[in-house]
């Protein structure tokens, strides 16, 4: 929250920076230089983006994508450190996926055969969800289950920590158990029990990337490294993004047969 007000108060800053920005750049998008952007710079009724428009999208790559990254990345690290049977188990699943090949030779299509380091991080981002909350705003009457109803144009907080943590859906939510996210093993959870990225239309327009992101960081540390824990036990700090108090704190030492 505090990185937030920070950005609040140096608005005019950003905002005359970004708007410079733009500005050049719409110019180079109107001489056509890069005008296979053009198509998605217009709203549903064809009308071009404005200004303030494009610089709410780049704030949202700049700023949303950076912080919840890097909380993902630095729990998922944090979880293996204190498993290392799974850590384990991931660089093998690297090793044998990259054979002879150079760690730099990754390939995006070698994202996708990464099964357990996948399910290592999608049950980080169950146990410690870079974002803990969201809101919305009921474009209809919402009836619940108990017969309430929520009246349209009501703000909703949905809290992403609380559903992660649910003991109905999730039996002992606070062990990190990537085997709930086994792709071999039926669940009979809704699809609506994970939600690290939101849901709907307005879901986190870049959780693709974040998760390829997750995975090639991972896959070439754990090829160099061993991650070790600090004894501390982290406490997770309220804030926008769930971060620990004091940071979270690990060691790392080379594998001594591991690549450069």
């Amino acid at each position: 929250m505090g990185c937030a007000l920070e950005m609040k108060r140096e608005g005019s800053c950003v905002d005359d920076g970004a708007s410079g920005t733009i500005s050049g750049q719409t110019r180079i998008l109107r001489a056509g230089v890069i005008c296979g952007i053009l198509p998605f710079l217009k709203d549903e009724n064809g009308k071009g983006l404005s200004d303030e428009d494009i610089r709410a999208e780049a704030d949202t790559f700049m700023f949303e994508g950076h912080d919840t990254t890097a909380s993902g990345l630095s729990w998922v690290l944090y979880n293996l450190a204190r498993h290392p049977e799974y850590q384990e188990r991931c660089r093998q699943e690297v090793q044998q996926l990259l054979g002879d090949r150079e760690p730099q030779e990754i390939e995006w299509d070698d994202l996708a055969q990464l099964p357990f380091l996948t399910m290592c991080i999608k049950e980080s981002l169950r146990l410690h969800p870079p974002v803990t909350v969201i809101s919305r705003c009921c474009t209809q009457d919402v009836l619940l289950p108990d017969g309430r109803v929520i009246p349209k144009g009501n703000i909703c907080i949905i809290s992403i920590f609380g559903v992660h943590h649910n003991p109905s859906v999730w039996p002992d939510p606070e062990v990190y158990n990537p085997f709930r996210f086994d792709p071999d093993t039926p669940q009979k959870r809704s699809p609506l029990a994970f939600i690290p990225f939101s849901v709907g239309p307005r879901n986190c327009i870049g959780q693709t990337f974040a998760m390829a992101e997750m995975k090639v960081v991972l896959a070439l540390t754990l090829l160099r490294f061993r991650v070790l824990c600090d004894q501390a036990e982290p406490r997770r700090k309220p804030e926008l993004i769930l971060r620990a108090e004091g940071g979270l704190w690990l060691r790392v030492e080379p594998l001594s047969a591991g690549p450069q």
